[in-house]
């Protein structure tokens, strides 16, 4: 059995609050989008329920959970998705009102989103924001009762 005295646990802990602190620093720089490009979801919800609002271009770039009205495009961590996305996109002017969404896990973890926002971006669209489901579409889209097909 390892004893460990005071000064190492000491240091063992310094070490992992450093690597937690790298990780998430790694993970707010690799993010693609600025805050001000987050959408609520209870804006996007107001947006679907009204019908006589000019309505987003909504994308599901996930897995599963189909927002009503929204484009399935399947995760956008696969390349043949990210194509599919890429060929929608095209038909599109630049200026247009853009959502993409995943839910399929909290954003710190999501293998999809970045892709597909970072395509957005490359692309020169200039409208496009990411739907803020910060725990999963469940949680943060589904339980609340917003819209769904």
């Amino acid at each position: 059995m390892i004893k460990y005295t005071p000064l190492h646990l000491f240091f063992l802990s310094l070490l992992s609050t450093m690597i937690s602190l790298q990780c998430c620093a790694q993970n707010t720089a690799a993010d693609p989008w600025k805050t001000n490009q987050l959408m609520p979801p209870s804006d996007l919800a107001k947006l679907i329920n009204n019908g006589t609002s000019q309505k987003p271009t909504v994308f599901n770039i996930g897995p599963a959970g189909k927002i009503k009205g929204s484009i399935n495009i399947g995760p956008a961590q696969e390349k043949t998705n990210l194509n599919k996305l890429k060929q929608q996109l095209s038909k599109l002017p630049k200026n247009t009102s853009i959502v993409i969404y995943c839910g399929c896990c909290p954003f710190g973890h999501c293998p999809n989103i970045r892709p597909a926002f970072k395509l957005l971006n490359e692309m020169k669209f200039t409208n496009h924001r990411l739907l803020n489901l910060p725990k999963n579409i469940k949680a943060d889209w589904i339980d609340i009762g917003y819209p769904m097909d």
